[in-house]
């Protein structure tokens, strides 16, 4: 299907349709252990499946869960043994399918996988500061990955097994990051900060990496919203969180591109000619803002922007396949931190599943709006 007879697709199809469509295309394209990468207990699969479960609870279709299901058992044993890497914040956020898998089974398994993870906290290296590193390879250096990879895992462990102290853990780390990576300019974070200043990218004076780039300040904030969510109403950090959101969404909104609604691969250098639109980033904006919207923490107004977005990524960058399945495109690869010409020649992929989990949690949290406008 080309792109021009796709322009008004978004008054045609709900946002939970495209949600649908996405996930149905990975499934069946991969059975679960055959997810990229394979048999592993990895984040891509983490966010794609999130989104799956995500997408369970609003049409409590059982294939849903039984794929993600399907997933985890996979790797985990019977004794919550499972094989992860112990040095990075990366390995804990797959660790968000297990805390459904134990409150609807029971299985200890699912809960001694969580401890496993958990205990990461213990042994991670850490800043002077108590900042973890992103991971051991990329010693001293704090990344916004970090904050959703890890910070939404241990909220709902906290909550769930009576730990409250990782709460404050994580607020300490999501205000470690604000007090180093934002441009007091702009309003937007900065990808990466080393604490040594000794790696190539790093300012010599703050030890900040030099670029906004978009699924790095995606991953932020939707960190900030999921964190939010679970938060109880009356915790002491939990305004600071709602104030820091908002003030987040006001910049993000600023660098959305007039025409797409989308956003580029470095935000706020939208201008340069070999920038590009990024789809994942694009989506985890449009998630971000709908999800604030849907906590009440941000004005519904707010909405439209994230409307605009979604329209231009499933015009932009939805491509319907011979199959009927769908082509999610312009997704940026696995990416470290670095200076601006690294960012923009970055590989696209399509339907990687970043930007696939990211796009099916869009589209939830959109279908929520939606659905909770209808019924006022």
């Amino acid at each position: 299907m080309s792109h021009n007879n796709q322009n008004d697709v978004t008054d045609h199809h709900s946002p939970l349709f495209w949600g649908e469509r996405a996930c149905e295309t990975l499934m069946r394209s991969y059975s679960p252990p055959q997810l990229p990468p394979e048999n592993q207990w990895h984040y891509h699969q983490g966010v794609y499946l999130y989104g799956m479960y995500r997408l369970w609870e609003q049409t409590g279709k059982e294939e849903y869960y039984n794929y993600f299901k399907a997933y985890v058992d996979h790797l985990v044993d019977e004794y919550g043994n499972f094989l992860f890497r112990r040095d990075e914040l990366d390995a804990i956020q797959a660790g968000l399918l297990l805390f459904p898998l134990y409150r609807l089974t029971k299985h200890s398994k699912y809960k001694l996988a969580a401890q496993k993870l958990r205990n990461l906290f213990n042994t991670l290296n850490k800043t002077a500061e108590g900042g973890f590193w992103h991971k051991d390879k990329y010693p001293y250096q704090m990344w916004l990955d970090g904050l959703y990879m890890a910070g939404p895992f241990a909220c709902i462990y906290a909550l769930m097994f009576n730990e409250p102290e990782l709460i404050d853990m994580v607020l300490k780390q999501e205000r470690l990051m604000r007090s180093h990576m934002k441009d007091p300019q702009t309003g937007l974070y900065y990808h990466g900060w080393d604490e040594s200043k000794q790696t190539a990218w790093s300012d010599p004076v703050t030890g900040c990496s030099p670029e906004v780039w978009g699924r790095s300040l995606g991953w932020y904030g939707m960190a900030l919203a999921d964190i939010i969510e679970v938060l109880p109403e009356n915790h002491s950090g939990r305004k600071e969180l709602i104030e820091t959101l908002r003030a987040y969404l006001e910049s993000v909104i600023r660098y959305q591109d007039e025409e797409t609604g989308m956003w580029y691969q470095v935000i706020d250098k939208g201008s340069e000619p070999d920038n590009w639109l990024e789809t994942s980033a694009s989506c985890l904006f449009i998630y971000t803002i709908a999800k604030a919207v849907n906590l009440g923490v941000a004005e519904q107004k707010l909405i439209n922007a994230a409307d605009k977005g979604f329209k231009g990524v499933i015009e932009q960058k939805v491509k319907t396949r011979e199959d009927g399945l769908l082509s999610l495109e312009d997704i940026c690869i696995g990416t470290s931190v670095g200076v601006y010409d690294y960012y923009v020649n970055r590989e696209r992929s399509a339907n990687d599943l970043h930007g696939v989990g990211a796009f099916i949690l869009a589209c939830v949290e959109l279908h929520k709006n939606k659905a909770g406008k209808r019924g006022n």
